[in-house]
């Protein structure tokens, strides 16, 4: 029997559409407000281009664009999500991020086939909480190791 029966993750929750979703707070390191991005030509549709932050050149992915939801017009809640992706940091950019909160592991269901338009194979799991569904993304398979690469490309320019 493992001590996992009342383990908690503690997730940040972002916005992107109408729906909700969190990513593990250890992938984070930080959230920034939407700056100006520099183009980089041939990369991904997904990929906006890069920005220097504190003096590191970090690649930028519309996270809307990437799971196939339909792009917007940023606002002033928009913001760039931070994370660590093997050994890299890529920015993710989001609707809004709206909180950090602790999921009880046992509230985390498996994904199902398919949810609203976000391929599945992007999702770790959803989480029932009260009146609100969190979708669980896994980071590692928002990026193919191809695309990481492509990045670090990218990175280096």
């Amino acid at each position: 029997m493992s001590n996992e029966t009342a383990t908690e993750k503690k997730v940040i929750v972002f916005q992107l559409k109408d729906e909700e979703f969190a990513v593990s707070v250890q992938q984070i390191g930080s959230i920034e407000r939407i700056e100006t991005i520099t183009r980089v030509p041939n990369t991904a549709k997904f990929v906006k281009g890069v920005i220097n932050l504190r003096g590191v050149v970090t690649p930028i992915i519309d996270l809307r664009s990437r799971l196939g939801i339909e792009e917007s017009d940023y606002t002033e809640s928009t913001r760039i999500i931070i994370v660590y992706l093997d050994d890299m940091e890529v920015g993710l950019i989001v609707d809004a991020a709206n909180d950090v909160i602790d999921i009880s592991t046992d509230a985390i269901e498996p994904a199902p086939e398919v949810i609203g338009a976000v391929n599945a194979d992007y999702i770790e799991g959803v989480a029932k909480l009260e009146n609100r569904l969190l979708i669980l993304l896994d980071l590692k398979k928002v990026l193919t190791y191809e695309e990481i690469n492509e990045l670090k490309n990218v990175e280096g320019q």
